[in-house]
Formats: structure tokens, sequence, C-alpha cells
């Protein structure tokens, strides 16, 4: 189970199977990692499209490293708000993910995003998600983009719930 996979969603079916395995004996944040690592296919292609990488993960808390590219961008020049507000939803999903005893995707109840500078496309951010509340049914989770600076260029907090579609 340790060997290197392909990603994508043109996954071979034994790495699919491997997948499946390792969502069924991991933890949230230990699945998170195994797909930051190389060792679970990503689900879709919109990690890819909008150019998110998961670097890591432990519980409550996960690092993506961002580099939009000039699609993701609007007549003006600079990053579409939609496109900074759904990597921070990826973020803050992530977090409340990683607190599970197994993987749970998350559905979002709310998100309220700050728009504090620009995005340019072709620059390196890191996205960094926390949750703050684990609970049983709603939980509660942050996100902040930083810039190559540390400086923050946006900040999300929302609630989000577990997706029981996925239920195991």
């Amino acid at each position: 189970m340790t060997r290197e996979i392909e990603l994508g969603v043109d996954a071979s079916a034994e790495a699919l199977h491997e997948a499946a395995e390792l969502l069924d004996t991991l933890s949230g944040a230990g699945f998170i990692q195994a797909i930051a690592d190389g060792r679970v296919p990503e689900f879709s292609d919109i990690g890819d499209y909008i150019g998110q990488a998961v670097r890591s993960a432990e519980p409550g808390r996960v690092e993506i490293a961002w580099t939009p590219e000039d699609k993701l961008c609007n007549p003006g020049g600079v990053v579409h708000g939609g496109y900074i507000a759904m990597i921070l939803d990826n973020a803050v999903c992530m977090a409340a993910s990683s607190t599970c005893d197994r993987f749970m995707p998350m559905l979002t109840l709310n998100l309220n995003v700050d728009y504090l500078r620009s995005v340019r496309a072709g620059r390196a951010y890191t996205v960094t998600g926390t949750c703050l509340h684990p609970g049983g049914t709603r939980m509660v989770s942050n996100a902040l983009i930083t810039d190559a600076d540390g400086r923050p260029v946006a900040q999300a907090s929302a609630s989000v719930i577990p997706n029981k579609a996925f239920a195991r």
C-alpha cells in the first residue's frame, strides 16, 4: 500500500481499489495526507483546474499550495473572487474532514469570505484550513490564504456538515 499511484480521475482500477481500502482504514487526516503523498488519487479534476495541491494534513489542520493560472482571472487581470472562495471552501471542508475518525466529505452550510488583497495568477500562495469546532453534526472551520511574503490575501469562516451520502 505504500507504492505511489497515478493521480487524477483517470486512475487505474487497481489504484481506485487501493484508495477505497485506505478510505476505510485511515483517519480523516491520514486520508488527506495520503492524497498529499500521492498514495490516493484526487476525486475530481477541480484541484488541478484551480491549481491546488494538498501539502499536509493533521487532525484539525490542512495546508494547501495554490498557484492560480491566468484562466482564473477576471477581465481586470486578477483572480476572480469565486475561485478564491472555492479554494477557501476546499480548505475549510478538508480541515473539518481531518478531524473525523474516517474521511468524510463535507457540505458547506455557509461561507463568509473577506478579500484583503488582490490574488495574481502565476504566484504561489499557501492556504491553511483550521477546524475550530469539530462538532458531532455541525463543524466550524477557518481558512487563510497568504502570499509568498506571509501576508494575508483572503480569509474565510464556514459552517460545514458531514455529507451523509458517504457514510460507511
